[in-house]
């Protein structure tokens, strides 16, 4: 009954980060698919008091061989039969294996099953996991994925190949391409060396073509924002994932899915600004600091912004690639 109940619906098995407070990882993923009618399983890959942007976290993190025993209960029980996988920061190499089984497994089920793997190593040149992750995720992860959604650093570490103009940014895609994966969104560019694209974040993405025909690319051009926050790449990449799967005018069009999940995005930023500043008055100028208080008013206001996930204020629209 369970089974055939997951196989008739839309429910997203979810394995990412946790916080008690705060807004990352699955804290940032759950709330906005719920919102878009998915049912979420959520798997914790660590389980902190906040993230780690504070002066203090503490916590536990996930083995893989808990993940395991984890999917063995659920599988016994018959519950096992998503619709969809949502990976994001699984720091640890061993938790990162074991989710190659647990696809596997949900495959085996459920051959239907949607995986978007946000392959989150890192960013601004620097890695948040041990280097053995990355090697992991590029022989042995990518190639089960439907949908990729790595920020420029991570596009980089895993393809090898330098981003330094749009036309690097497609090489990198046809790189994922290769490996399999049918959609791809390099979520967050910058090209410093080109004026056309200055104060701006580029989004590229790229749907596999046929045998013969070449994929079919867009971008979409966001201004940068400044201050720091977190949260917004794991939320990015579950909306991408809700709009692009939902029953509605953005189902299997993925330059239509991120322009509604940029635009959500890009609407909970703003709203989070304003509570900063309205939160901490003149302080609210300062740039990335760890003063507990200044970190916490940054924190997403996801909730808040429930409105806007389920009618995005789309105003930067996708521009295709020729």
């Amino acid at each position: 009954f369970f089974f055939g109940y997951l196989m008739s619906q839309k429910c997203v098995l979810s394995i990412q980060s946790h916080v008690i407070h705060g807004y990352v990882g699955n804290k940032c993923a759950t709330f906005p698919l719920q919102v878009l009618g998915f049912d979420v399983d959520p798997v914790n890959t660590v389980h902190f008091s906040n993230h780690t942007g504070y002066p203090t976290f503490k916590g536990e993190r996930l083995a893989g061989d808990q993940l395991t025993s984890l999917l063995e209960a659920l599988t016994e029980n018959r519950l096992v039969g998503h619709s969809h996988l949502l990976t994001g920061y699984i720091g640890n190499p061993s938790t990162l294996k074991a989710v190659v089984e647990v696809l596997k497994t949900l495959k085996q089920q459920n051959p239907a099953c949607v995986y978007l793997c946000d392959p989150v190593l890192g960013d601004n040149g620097k890695l948040y996991v041990p280097h053995e992750s990355v090697e992991i995720y590029r022989d042995q992860v990518v190639e089960h994925a439907n949908i990729v959604t790595p920020n420029q650093f991570e596009a980089e570490t895993l393809s090898g190949i330098s981003i330094k103009s749009l036309a690097d940014a497609c090489r990198v895609a046809d790189w994922f391409h290769g490996k399999g994966v049918q959609k791809v969104v390099i979520s967050s560019v910058v090209f410093p060396d080109d004026d056309t694209y200055r104060g701006l974040l580029v989004l590229l993405g790229s749907t596999q073509g046929t045998a013969e025909g070449a994929p079919s690319r867009f971008t979409i051009e966001i201004p940068t924002v400044e201050g720091y926050f977190t949260g917004t790449g794991d939320c990015l990449s579950a909306l991408i994932l809700g709009w692009s799967e939902f029953s509605g005018p953005c189902e299997g069009n993925l330059a239509c899915a991120c322009e509604k999940a940029v635009a959500t995005t890009q609407a909970i930023l703003r709203r989070t600004i304003d509570h900063s500043q309205a939160s901490l008055g003149s302080d609210a100028q300062v740039g990335i600091t760890r003063e507990p208080r200044v970190v916490a008013a940054r924190e997403l206001q996801l909730v808040q912004s429930k409105c806007d996930i389920e009618n995005p204020p789309v105003a930067l629209k996708a521009k295709p690639l020729h």
